[in-house]
């Protein structure tokens, strides 16, 4: 958010509401930690991360955190981390990129090649990014974002809860609902570190080379891959095994399977493109039976 923006703590209504929906938001984290053990949250280190991981390691909720370091992070983002891991004395899980892929990236398209194409860009997210994740999920029965519905137009029917099919296991965004003015009232009023970059006119943080300052009036993601058209600016950690995004109409659809609510350079790119594949999502909150192992909901 831009600081001329920050929202005013002297707004004790909004202060309270926000108050309302953490404690909500804390109460879905215990019973998703009680319901979908093991669950792990994954910490990009952005402001409504930033959130969560208050809520989480500040509650001692029993959910491990990690972050994905792609190799090619702001220097103010590892400080957020170190700044993190010093105020609530804990320590977050870091994947790295495989070494031998990230040469093979490099030879095939060049040092700076995602800003050849768009598929040479996702080709750097998959490496970088998606094959991490899927390391990082491995064994998993659900996984947290910080996904809000309103940060762009591919997140635009985002759901509390889906079952992400791509990589097998349960979806939670609890801030999903959150506004951007939510989330840094929250932040500054329980003094929750922030990445630095946000006071820069930074509001989403990617990896250096494919982040930008955004000017007054812009969206708030048209920093992330700037050179590409909005409607494609996903890195491919939120799409549906289909490879299509997740976008304002209604193909948030579970299909077959149902999900149970926890019991409590600038090249003009094509709209279609800006995801990096993290985020495979197939579906919305139906309540329903609990999703089993092998990805299909159990009889009630």
């Amino acid at each position: 958010m831009l600081r001329e923006n920050l929202p005013d703590l002297a707004d004790l209504e909004l202060v309270a509401t926000v108050a309302e929906k953490a404690v909500g938001v804390k109460q879905l984290l215990r019973d998703v930690a009680r319901d979908y053990a093991p669950v792990v949250f994954a910490n990009s280190l952005g402001a409504e991360d930033m959130v969560l991981t208050d809520m989480i390691w500040g509650e001692d909720l029993g959910i491990d955190i990690f972050s994905l370091d792609t190799g090619r992070l702001p220097a103010e983002t590892y400080e957020l981390m170190a700044r993190a891991e010093r105020r609530y004395g804990r320590r977050m899980e870091v994947f790295a990129p495989r070494h031998d892929s990230v040469q093979e990236f490099v030879a095939t398209h060049g040092i700076n090649g995602f800003y050849d194409s768009v598929e040479a860009r996702k080709a750097c997210c998959h490496t970088r990014k998606i094959e991490p994740l899927q390391r990082a999920l491995a064994g998993k029965q659900a996984w947290i974002t910080g996904l809000r519905a309103a940060q762009s137009p591919t997140r635009d029917k985002l759901k509390t809860v889906a079952f992400d099919h791509a990589n097998k296991l349960v979806k939670i965004s609890p801030l999903a609902d959150w506004s951007e003015r939510e989330v840094w009232v929250y932040l500054r009023a329980n003094n929750v570190p922030y990445n630095a970059l946000h006071d820069r006119g930074y509001p989403s943080i990617g990896c250096a080379p494919c982040t930008r300052a955004i000017q007054p009036g812009e969206d708030v993601r048209a920093g992330r891959w700037w050179w590409e058209s909005a409607d494609t600016k996903e890195c491919g950690l939120h799409r549906r095994p289909d490879g299509t995004f997740v976008r304002a109409s209604a193909e948030a659809n579970l299909g077959d399977a149902e999900v149970k609510a926890p019991s409590g350079a600038g090249r003009s790119q094509n709209e279609e493109t800006k995801e990096c594949g993290l985020h495979l999502v197939d579906g919305e909150l139906v309540r329903a039976p609990k999703v089993g192992a092998d990805g299909t909901a159990e009889a009630a």
